[in-house]
């Protein structure tokens, strides 16, 4: 009988979607089971379903950040219904950093969401202002540091190591500069990489000092220029950086914003990019030789089935190449140094193995001078948790007290053209 019913059930709501259609919502549901499961006889499946919604400051047509994170939601659903679980997402896509992000907070939280992820750094003081309404809810925010610290059980921070992706970039960067200086097509002094950096935060500072270190261990004479452009996410801006960059001299452009006008205009300008968040050698094929992207699925994998398990969830979550957490996009083998791929396998095994420390302190200084002390600050400017010492063992250790990046220091080879915070 219970099963007759359950077929009845699912009919009706088979006919009462199809008489609904598209409501016109800016609220968008486009993954996931809604209903419950059943095989393709009618059978109950006894998957268990969660409602999870995902805020965006940009869609997925940015083909990077959001992109991406739209490419661990599709992962995860699927690694999860086979699991046993599951997941209907509801999204609310090119929301900016200001109140507009409570609004969505509440909304989803009204809509009967379990779990609410907030996909940008600016997310976070607005998705603190809702939380506690919804003590039953789990708010969690990426790349940010306050959820971790507060007072709230239901508030979490999760981010991965790209520092790691980027030092792997940045050799192949490096590789590819070193094969033009040894063949005469450039000088050793012109061995220079225009960074497009969307603020001066430690998390950019954090990622394109690790970009440059790694091309520095390959390319000794190399140089940077980093420019900012004060937003996470202005096409127009990060490609007119990029061209400023190329103008001056810049034969290497890389970025740490969120989309592919810097590979574009790298391509326009003949010079050559690595890239972030997305594959970008479609856009920008004799240009582009390899980028880097969190793999979100990791996360969402871990954190839907522990809410769903009703196990406790970390509440600073952090991990990069030893856990899958953060990868290579595919290496453009047209472009490339010769031997660009066997030697990011052996950087990326030292890595992982921990016989690589990419903020080694023997590598670079500051004012001349190396580093033997410093203490983590977060991106506020603020001590982390304790003023913990983040120099020891010979290394700078990013990410090691909290998830957020906190290394801020402006190292001897890098030049700021101007700053954003």
């Amino acid at each position: 009988m219970k099963k007759f019913l359950a077929l009845l059930l699912s009919l009706a709501m088979l006919f009462a979607m199809a008489a609904c259609g598209d409501s016109g919502s800016n609220t968008q549901e486009p993954t996931g089971n809604n209903q419950g499961s059943t095989d393709d006889g009618g059978e109950e499946t006894g998957n268990k379903t969660i409602k999870v919604g995902m805020i965006c400051i940009g869609d997925e047509n940015d083909q990077g950040y959001t992109y991406n994170f739209i490419r661990g939601v599709d992962a995860t659903t699927e690694h999860l219904a086979q699991r046993g679980i599951d997941v209907e997402w509801v999204f609310k896509y090119n929301i900016l950093e200001d109140s507009s992000c409570e609004e969505a907070n509440i909304e989803l939280a009204e809509e009967g969401c379990q779990i609410i992820i907030n996909n940008s750094f600016g997310f976070e003081p607005y998705m603190l202002k809702v939380a506690p309404d919804y003590p039953e809810i789990t708010f969690i925010a990426c790349t940010n540091q306050a959820s971790a610290v507060d007072d709230l059980e239901n508030t979490h921070n999760a981010f991965a190591n790209i520092y790691e992706g980027r030092y792997l970039a940045g050799v192949a960067a490096g590789m590819k500069m070193q094969e033009m200086i040894d063949s005469g097509e450039i000088t050793a002094d012109q061995a220079k990489i225009g960074y497009v950096g969307a603020f001066s935060f430690a998390e950019v500072i954090s990622g394109f000092t690790a970009y440059y270190l790694g091309a520095k261990s390959v390319c000794p004479s190399v140089s940077m220029e980093v420019q900012f452009v004060g937003s996470w996410s202005d096409a127009t801006e990060e490609g007119n950086a990029a061209s400023a960059l190329a103008d001056r001299g810049c034969i290497m452009i890389s970025q740490h914003s969120d989309n592919t006008t810097p590979a574009t205009t790298a391509q326009s300008k003949g010079v050559f990019h690595t890239g972030y968040n997305n594959d970008m050698i479609s856009v920008a094929p004799e240009a582009s030789i390899i980028g880097t992207r969190i793999d979100w699925s990791v996360y969402f994998d871990y954190a839907i089935e522990t809410i769903v398990n009703g196990e406790p969830l970390d509440q600073d979550w952090c991990h990069g190449m030893d856990a899958g957490a953060v990868v290579m996009t595919p290496l453009n083998e047209d472009i490339a140094a010769a031997g660009t791929a066997e030697k990011l396998a052996e950087v990326e095994e030292a890595i992982r193995s921990g016989e690589l420390q990419v903020f080694d302190t023997s590598t670079f200084t500051v004012d001349g001078q190396e580093v033997t002390s410093c203490l983590a600050i977060d991106t506020d400017g603020d001590f982390v948790a304790d003023s913990e010492e983040a120099v020891f063992d010979g290394a700078f250790h990013e990410s090691y007290f909290q998830s957020a990046p906190y290394f801020t220091l402006q190292i001897d080879g890098i030049e700021w053209l101007n700053d954003a915070y």
